[in-house]
């Protein structure tokens, strides 16, 4: 019997599930057809093992599953492609006979995906984190913001100001946004008048340019090829950052925010901001974060206030939560699937 790594077996069996869970039962019949390969010692195994100590948290299984997508979205893998429904496939066809021509035909495209990070970048999520702007707005006492996001993919979210929230009671942002969210609450926030957001910026390990047609194809392809609703947002965001570029670094999420948050800005709030990105910083890189949140929020002052906005996850819901200087008191103000839906407000 082939001898493989159990950590990346267990890691294909988690995904599968959570595909399964999450509303991918297609990628999840994929991942069953790559355990069995895998466990057979076949070409996933070699793509796979000994790539990471760590293969959830690397992402390495939707490092596989992205770079399948990517050539069927380059019409590079037709059978696949012909049960995508991000291609215009159908979804009620077994995708496991095609998934099995195209990790024949592509070994070397996919072993050139295994070196590409996962980057989803997913926008849903500002539906849980304007709630919590529109709190930093709040308690700043109409200060404009000025928002850091660590982690920041292709910085779609940094543009959470200029999308449409539609809670049915209540609307937000501007009328001819290309991306409307709606139906993503279950208890949504008041969301009150417009906030002033006066400088923004980004960083990211591994930054995507979204207003490329490469940068856009890398995003698409780490949707999972079922879900056409966050297709759809995704296409939606990136024309927005089209005609507002995100400004993000490539730099270390800890020295970065070190830097950034070294002098006071007086009449700004300022907001650091990330959503599902904790768990993939290196220790240091988290340790250095959280140390330079500290040190800045013992500076912090009425009219220079530092917030800490994060949705992070908590069990099978991600918390959202924020902690506010001066005076570092930290609240949970909701809760949300990992995807930004069903967002419960507290």
């Amino acid at each position: 019997m082939a001898v493989v790594d159990r950590a990346v077996a267990d890691a294909i069996r988690g995904q599968a599930r959570a595909c399964g869970e999450l509303g991918s039962p297609l990628w999840a019949k994929v991942l069953g057809a790559i355990a069995d390969d895998h466990a057979r010692g076949g070409v996933t195994a070699e793509l796979l093992d000994g790539r990471s100590a760590r293969p959830v948290h690397d992402a390495v299984v939707l490092r596989l599953l992205g770079g399948l997508h990517r050539l069927a979205l380059q019409g590079r893998a037709p059978a696949l492609a012909a049960c995508l429904p991000s291609c215009g496939g159908d979804a009620s066809l077994d995708p496991v006979p095609a998934f099995r021509i195209a990790l024949a035909d592509h070994v070397e495209a996919l072993r050139a995906a295994m070196e590409r990070n996962v980057q989803t970048n997913e926008v849903a999520r500002a539906a849980a984190l304007i709630g919590g702007f529109v709190e930093v707005a709040r308690r700043a006492a109409g200060l404009p913001l000025r928002t850091l996001e660590v982690g920041s993919s292709a910085g779609l979210l940094m543009n959470w100001d200029r999308y449409r929230y539609d809670t049915g009671s209540e609307r937000f942002g501007p009328v001819d946004s290309p991306l409307v969210l709606r139906g993503n609450w279950r208890r949504a926030p008041r969301l009150g008048p417009a906030v002033t957001v006066a400088q923004r910026e980004g960083s990211d390990v591994s930054p995507v340019d979204a207003t490329t047609d490469e940068g856009a194809l890398t995003l698409m392809s780490f949707v999972w090829p079922d879900q056409l609703a966050r297709l759809q947002r995704l296409r939606a965001a990136i024309a927005v950052a089209r005609e507002h570029p995100p400004a993000v670094v490539a730099a270390d999420a800890g020295a970065w925010l070190e830097e950034r948050l070294a002098h006071r800005r007086s009449g700004r709030a300022t907001v650091v901001h990330h959503s599902i990105v904790l768990q993939y910083l290196p220790d240091e890189s988290l340790r250095r974060l959280r140390a330079a949140l500290a040190e800045a929020g013992g500076r912090a002052t009425p009219d220079a206030p530092l917030a800490w906005l994060r949705m992070e996850p908590a069990g099978r819901l991600a918390d959202v939560r924020l902690t506010w200087w001066p005076g570092g008191q930290e609240t949970v103000l909701g809760t949300t699937g990992f995807h930004g839906q069903d967002v419960t407000w507290r």
